[in-house]
Formats: structure tokens, sequence, C-alpha cells
């Protein structure tokens, strides 16, 4: 049978499927569940009843077929032209619906992203949130009030007096966590910031979609340095971020480094070789009747540990404690024993705490601050803090991760991520999902001649990285920072993906320029690139960063990616171009033709098939190689 390049890139409900036929493959008979026999397998398990515990909303289960639906008809198209560095770099900035981005990058990047930020509306009454074109069911749904836009604009304004105030946020969010998930590594962490307005209701959603033992923290950002003394009842000082994990048993947070604050509490009173210590309490809040013993200080007062504590050690070990000068009696030797904790023997950080105080990570009026100095001017209201994000990418990543930011506004994120690496030496790069949403023509940004968000989130990422140079110049590996990004918009699929109805339309006046075969295979506007770009979407693990090597040995129209997939747009296959596909080095593991480049001749495409393979053999010296054709 022929292979086809799917036309599908997203279908979790068959990845589902396969891993549930590898833990009990006798519920999975031709590509259907038998839910009798998943019964059976399962044993004595109560199934839950109609009264249950769980957060609900209109709307709850489309959101949850929106998650499984694939994108259709859409693809990444790549802009040159408004990228930077994009022969070396291994970042990316992405314009579109998230929703729709993180579908098309589900292949590529299944599993690879160590560490997701978002900032996502806030739902305050005043925000903007996605507008997801999905019909809602009726029993779901009454008709909408003031929620459409007559321009057919994605985005919508949530108001208060909504009915479906929380439900629109949800439905929102929902779906695009639940894709997310896909992206994140066994060992990855999403941090989410947000407010009083929906924590609550986020908190529960990412119970549903991660688990609720895969919660981490709920950490507090004093966003805030003053008192808001107009406010009505509190002045609030503070937002949270939600810490979740893919799997809380395999994520581990990187240590903060310790601080010359932290540091200076380590004292050397007695002039210890060790160098600077502090001491800790040498009792503990258990009883261990054996650890309960007299101590007899240096002045000769006898001590026990209070009551309802015992000693933190036996009596054996605090002997040896006494004699390696680890206990502390204070300087007249009359105190309460303490044990000696070493600076020198701490950990190579500090574990995260909860709270985040404004002096370590920023505040709302340093980020605006920060980001008019770059931008010269107030163009974009509510940025975050570099120092803040960068503490989160700290704590969730290694030094060669990829960071993905799909509610990524002013590109903080991408910000942090390269001044880190400039900190550190790292590697990390970073993926900035951001819809172009227009800014308003009164603005102080649409007259500095930014016409979208996206427009400002990728000049601050270039104006970011050549300031980031400078500040660290005299760092060894600054030389390699990677500052650059490639650019790829959501656009309309370049492939036309054998339907037949297609097939059969007259040419238009649109695609006159184009060849016969070309107009029947593909849609007006396409490039060779984004075809390649397109079939690299449908394949598993190979980053958009991806290497593309033009094969002009072969053909005008031939590519290879990764060095290991070819793609062949060429018009006519001949002997002489499946030769030199057969001698390639490295070996391809897969190789792609036009269906149209065989005019439909049967024989000509199994005899071309045939010559490939004997010269793939030959080239081998009569060794089998694994290699599989596909054709679009």
């Amino acid at each position: 049978m022929e292979n086809k390049v799917s036309k599908e890139i997203f279908n979790p409900v068959q990845d589902n499927i396969k891993k549930l036929a590898e833990l009990f493959p006798a519920v999975v008979k031709d590509g259907q569940v038998d839910f009798e026999a998943l019964k059976q397998e399962l044993g004595q398990v109560e199934e839950v009843g109609k009264e249950k515990y769980e957060l609900t909303w209109p709307g709850k289960t489309l959101a949850k077929q929106l998650a499984l639906t694939d994108v259709v008809g859409k693809t990444l198209k790549y802009v040159p032209e408004e990228s930077k560095n994009p022969d070396t770099t291994e970042n990316l900035y992405i314009e579109g619906d998230n929703l729709e981005v993180l579908k098309l990058l589900r292949n590529s990047y299944y599993g690879k992203i160590k560490m997701i930020y978002i900032d996502p509306p806030y739902n305050t009454g005043n925000d903007f949130i996605y507008k997801d074109d999905f019909k809602k069911l009726k029993e779901e749904s009454d008709k909408e009030e003031g929620e459409l836009d007559e321009n057919g604009e994605r985005l919508i304004k949530n108001q208060r007096s909504s009915a479906r105030f929380h439900s629109n946020w949800l439905n929102m969010m929902y779906p695009r966590l639940k894709v997310a998930k896909d992206l994140l590594s066994d060992d990855g962490v999403i941090f989410i910031s947000i407010d009083d307005n929906e924590v609550a209701n986020l908190r529960k959603i990412c119970d549903e979609i991660f688990g609720e033992e895969n919660f981490i923290a709920t950490i507090i950002w004093e966003k805030k340095y003053g008192i808001q003394n107009d406010a009505k009842w509190f002045s609030t000082s503070h937002d949270y971020i939600i810490a979740v994990a893919k799997n809380k048993e395999v994520f581990r947070p990187t240590l903060l480094p310790r601080t010359d604050k932290q540091n200076a509490r380590y004292k050397n009173p007695d002039n210890d070789p060790r160098g600077p210590w502090i001491s800790d309490n040498l009792s503990v809040g258990r009883v261990t009747e054996k650890d309960i013993y007299e101590i007899i200080t240096p002045s000769g007062r006898k001590v026990l540990p209070p009551p309802g504590n015992s000693w933190r050690v036996s009596k054996e070990k605090f002997e040896e404690l006494v004699k390696d000068n680890r206990i502390w009696f204070g300087e007249d030797g009359n105190n309460v024993p303490r044990i000696k904790r070493f600076l020198s023997e701490v950990k190579n950080g500090i574990t995260p705490k909860t709270i985040w105080e404004y002096s370590e990570v920023g505040h709302t009026d340093s980020a605006a601050k920060e980001l008019r100095a770059l931008l010269k001017g107030s163009i974009f209201d509510y940025p975050k803090p570099v120092d803040l994000v960068k503490r989160c990418i700290h704590i969730g990543t290694k030094h060669d991760s990829i960071v993905l930011d799909f509610f990524s506004g002013s590109a903080t994120t991408a910000h942090a991520v390269m001044e880190l690496n400039a900190e550190d030496g790292g590697k990390r790069k970073f993926i900035m999902v951001q819809l172009p949403e227009r800014v308003d023509e009164e603005s102080e940004a649409y007259k500095a001649g930014f016409k979208t968000i996206a427009d400002i989130g990728k000049e601050r990422i270039r104006r970011a990285g050549e300031k980031i140079k400078e500040e660290f110049k005299d760092k060894e590996w600054i030389d390699d920072l990677d500052i650059g990004f490639k650019v790829f918009k959501v656009g309309k699929t370049n492939i036309r993906w054998n339907d037949d109805a297609l097939k059969g339309e007259q040419i238009t006046l649109s695609e006159s320029a184009l060849s016969v075969k070309d107009a029947l295979d593909f849609n007006p506007g396409f490039t060779d690139i984004d075809v390649v770009y397109e079939i690299m979407l449908r394949h598993r693990d190979f980053p958009l960063t991806s290497k593309i090597e033009k094969l002009t040995n072969i053909g005008n129209r031939t590519y290879m990616f990764a060095d290991s997939v070819v793609v062949c747009l060429e018009e006519t296959i001949t002997s002489d171009i499946v030769d030199k596909i057969a001698s390639l080095e490295p070996k391809p593991i897969k190789i792609i033709f036009r269906d149209s480049a065989f005019d439909d001749d049967i024989s000509l495409k199994l005899n071309i098939l045939h010559r490939l393979d004997t010269q793939i053999k030959l080239f081998n010296q009569g060794k089998d190689q694994t290699y599989r054709v596909e054709f679009i």
C-alpha cells in the first residue's frame, strides 16, 4: 500500500489509545476501545457515581473536545525577513492563535519543553480573552449577548456583567493547558502568573489536567512596594504564580544562588578554621526517650531538652560533635548547646521559598521602567519584571533546556532566557507565541511604529539581546550567546493534501503563474521552504530550528532536514535524481516525493522505487538500510 504524508498533524486521541493498548493490549481491537474489557482489566474498581467532586462550567465538554481536535488547513510559515540570525539561532518567535500553534508544535516538541511560563489574561473584567471558534451545544449555551465582534475578531472583552464571566475564561484556558501538557518533558514544570480573580479556578483545572499530586506551590509575588490608600477594602500588594510539575516525582527544582545578605548571617566568633558558621537548635519537637539526656555545659550548668522535645542526636553523637568543636555553648560557655552549621558545608544554593519579595525579583513599577528604557516609551502595559521570570527559569530549567511562553506579550520571557544565559553560560532556548493583536491607534506604541503586540515583542528581543551582549561583554562565553530568533506565522496550508475536489478545480488567475503541477499540488503563495517546514511539523522530535539543506547537486527543489528526511519537490523524477538520493551521506531515514512527479504512471513509480532500493543497497555494499518512502 502506498504511503502518504499524513494530512493530520494533531491526533492525541490515537496517542491515548496507543498508550492504553500498551497497558492493556486486550482492550484495544482494530483501533477501538472495548470499554467492557477495560472494566474487567481494572478489576473491582468502584465507578464514580452521578454526584462527584469536580469543577464544572458551561462549555467544559466542548473545551475538552477542542483540546482533542486537529488543527485543519493551517501551518507555520517562515518569515526570514523578520528573523534575526536565522542560520544559527535555536530560538523561535511564532505569531498566531496560541491554541493552533500548540497543536502545530505538538509533534516537533512532544515531551521536549522543560519549562513553560505564561502570564495569561487575569480576567479582571477589562481583559480580552481568546474567542475560540467551535459550536456550543444548545443545552450548554444560551444566546450570548455582546460577545461577538462584528469584525470577526478572535478576541472578546470578558465583562464582569457577563453571565459566563468565569466560564469564558475557563473555556479559553482549559484546552491550551491540556495541549501544553503534552509538550512538557517528564521532568518539566509550568509556572502560571495569576491574581485573585481566577487563582482558585486555575488551581482546580491544573489539578484536573496535571493531577493534584503534581501541584508544587502557590508562590506569592510582592508586586507593589507601596500602599494603595484609596483602596476600598485592602491594598492588594501581591499576585500569584502557580507552579505545577508534569511529574512531581522526577521534577527537581534548581536551587537558587546564595545572596550576600544570606551569607552575611554566617559569623566566626570562635575563629574556627573551617570558617563562618551559624548555630542551629540542638533540640527537636519530637520525643525519643534515648535522646533525652543531661548535658553539662563548660560552665558546669546542667541542661535538658525543653519539655516535649528531645535532643537532635544521640549522646554518643553529641560527644563526637563536642570533640570536633561543632557544638556552641555561647561565648561564656553557659548557654543551651547549639549545633554549628558551616557556610562551607551548606548546599550550593537555597531551596526556593513561596514568598518572593520585590527586593529580590522586582515589582510592577520596576518592570515598566526597564521596558520603557529599552523601547524608549510607555509601549506596553503591565509587563512582568525580568528578574521575576528569570527566577522561574532558573528554578525550572537546566543549562540547555527549552522554555516556552504561549502568552508572550512583550517577550519578557525571551529577555529573561537570554539574560540568564549571559550570566551562567547556559544554552537555553526560547519559543515565544503571541497573537498579532492590534494595538490602539491612540497609544504610544502605535505612534512609535508598532502595529501589533507581536511587533513589540520582536523588537524587545532584538534590543534586549544587543543590550545584554554589551552588559556582559566580559563573560568568556558572550560571543556564543544566542540572541537571534526565527519568526514563523500561522497561515493557510501550502499543500492541497490529495483532495480530489481540489484536484479537479480549474487553475485560477492567482495561480496562473504556477506550473500546472504546482497549481495542482500546492496553494497560492506557497514556497518550497514552507512546504518543507509543513512536512517537518508532521514528524516527531524534529524542532523547527533543524537544519534545512538545499541539495543542489540533486536538483533545484530537493531538500534535506535534520540530516534525516529528504523532501524532493522536483516536478519530474529521473534515474539520475534517484541515484544521487541513494548515495546521500548521512543516509536519510525517509524520502518524500510528489505524487504528481510520476504523472499517474504506476509502472514508472514502481520502477523508480525499485531502482531507489537497488541503488541504496549498492551504495551500502549489499547491507539493508531501513528507510521509508512517502508521497504528497
